[in-house]
């Protein structure tokens, strides 16, 4: 099979992902092989290419939000058929003994493995995952549609709920990438006031198309109190404006997986008042089941772009650029 991999982690201009001849994947015990057609790109990618995130398995294909056909299931599986349509996602495997999957917090297993970077992902022909972690995919959606509900989607809508904002609450987005245009949907389907600020100015006026009331500079004060707030951009230096915006008693959810530093706070200023800082820690599998359902109720109406699955390096490129509109996808077959 062909597949985009990194061998060694390097700046994205130095085009490191390299398309080679894999062997074809055999599903083990529990496991199913999909027929990958799309598979979204995602900042967790190239953080994982330039090296920010500590190297786990090399080499390696990434890849995390992979849709296709499942074409083999191992012994065992129960759940998937083949044939059917499913999505990969982010969280590939846990334990489920540990304390945290024994309480419901499975996105935070102490021996959990994630796509694309513990186990070869969705940049490729081919990908393995475990039937309880494949996602049927909604009809409604088309393959590029589906694609960035499976990590920008999930991951934007458990941003949500750890913000605790509430339907026709205010809520505020810092960065409007694939996450916050998936998250802005759906909070305007809540009756929520979405204000954006955003570094890009395309940014700032894809999210006026998708009913933000007000968009404003990266680091800009809203020009009223946010009850909660998502930090989408890995820039820690927003944080502390972000918390100043809020609402006494607000929230504000930092989503990414990776941060560059956060100045120091001033407790007045920034936490006095009950103000919250949440960090998001990848999903649960009812996250994903939750977001789906009522992506496809709402519905959702993704907007990316494709590039060929050859052309990952400079997809990621565009990517760290910000000019990509709403959210990367590489098309595979």
């Amino acid at each position: 099979m062909k597949a985009m991999v990194l061998e060694r982690d390097a700046q994205i201009t130095a085009n490191p992902l390299k398309l080679m001849e894999m062997p074809v994947p055999e599903p083990g015990p529990g496991h199913v092989r999909v027929r990958v057609r799309v598979c979204g790109i995602c900042r967790t990618d190239l953080h994982i290419v330039e090296g920010e995130l500590p190297p786990a398995t090399r080499p390696i294909i990434p890849g995390h939000q992979a849709v296709g056909v499942v074409d083999c299931v191992g012994p065992g599986v129960q759940q998937v058929r083949v044939g059917d349509r499913v999505g990969i996602a982010w969280l590939q495997q846990t334990c489920g003994q540990c304390e945290f999957c024994r309480t419901g917090r499975e996105n935070l297993c102490e021996r959990a493995t994630f796509s694309g970077y513990h186990v070869h992902g969705g940049y490729a022909d081919y990908a393995l995952v475990s039937e309880r972690f494949a996602y049927p995919i909604p009809d409604i959606f088309s393959d590029e549609e589906a694609a960035p509900l499976l990590c920008a989607g999930i991951i934007g809508y458990r941003a949500l709920r750890r913000s605790h904002i509430q339907p026709g609450q205010r809520l505020g987005l810092y960065g409007f990438g694939a996450s916050a245009h998936i998250a802005i949907q759906i909070a305007r389907h809540w009756g929520c006031a979405v204000y954006v600020c955003s570094l890009r100015e395309e940014h700032r006026q894809l999210a006026k198309q998708l009913g933000a009331v007000w968009v404003g500079g990266a680091s800009e004060a809203p020009p009223e109190k946010l009850h909660g707030a998502i930090l989408f951009a890995p820039a820690g230096e927003l944080v502390p404006p972000a918390l100043e915006a809020l609402e006494k008693g607000g929230t504000l959810a930092l989503a990414g997986i990776y941060m560059t530093p956060i100045p120091p706070l001033e407790y007045t200023r920034h936490l006095f008042f009950e103000r919250t800082l949440q960090s998001v820690t990848a999903n649960t599998r009812q996250d994903g089941l939750d977001l789906l359902r009522e992506a496809a109720a709402i519905p959702i109406h993704p907007t990316t772009q494709v590039f060929p699955l050859e052309e990952a390096n400079t997809a990621l490129q565009r990517l760290k650029d910000g000019t990509i509109q709403g959210a990367g996808v590489l098309k595979i077959a």
